[in-house]
């Protein structure tokens, strides 16, 4: 399978099949609604790009960075990330199926309402993780750093937060379907 290489901006309602996005500058740009199938997005700048209801199917994306992302209602399947540093992402009521995120750094990540299965987050450093009423199926959290977790109302089966730091967790209730270790229960205690 041959890659395009793309050098135009991009739009809203776009359809991008087996493209390459290579160390763009993308910086505002509107891709609401776009489906990008079999894409591969590296060393780019997304700041403040619009993913609203766009769908991702077996994409690769490595070294973005972006102080914010906006991708609500989004649908991301198939997808790795690879060391990306990214600010704030608005990724409420979105769907992410068979996707892995290794390494990199997020600030805050917004999956309120949001539905996973088999997603994978490795190597990370995450400022805040909000999965409050989230419906996560077998997300793992391995070696990442997480200053504050939010569960408030999610419901979780088979998560492992076993190799997660976990500083802070807001609404220890939605814990219920998630294995932690015994330290990290001992840590939760007080709360």
């Amino acid at each position: 399978m041959e890659l395009t290489d793309v050098t135009g901006p991009l739009g809203p309602g776009g359809d991008h099949d087996l493209e390459r996005f290579t160390g763009l500058d993308l910086t505002g740009q509107d891709a609401t609604g776009t489906r990008f199938t079999e894409c591969v997005l590296e060393d780019c700048t997304l700041e403040d790009v619009r993913l609203d209801d766009a769908r991702l199917v077996d994409c690769t994306l490595t070294r973005l960075r972006a102080g914010t992302l906006h991708a609500p209602s989004s649908t991301w399947q198939d997808v790795v990330v690879r060391d990306c540093r990214l600010g704030a992402v608005p990724w409420y009521g979105a769907t992410l199926t068979r996707v892995e995120v290794h390494g990199g750094k997020l600030d805050y990540v917004n999956l309120r309402d949001a539905e996973l299965t088999d997603v994978l987050l490795e190597d990370c450093v995450i400022g805040e993780l909000d999965l409050a009423g989230a419906r996560a199926t077998r997300l793992v959290l391995r070696r990442c750093t997480v200053a504050r977790l939010d569960v408030t109302r999610a419901t979780l089966r088979d998560v492992d937060l076993r190799g997660v730091d976990l500083s802070r967790v807001d609404g220890l209730g939605g814990l219920a379907g998630a294995t932690i270790t015994q330290d990290q229960l001992l840590d939760l205690a007080p709360a």
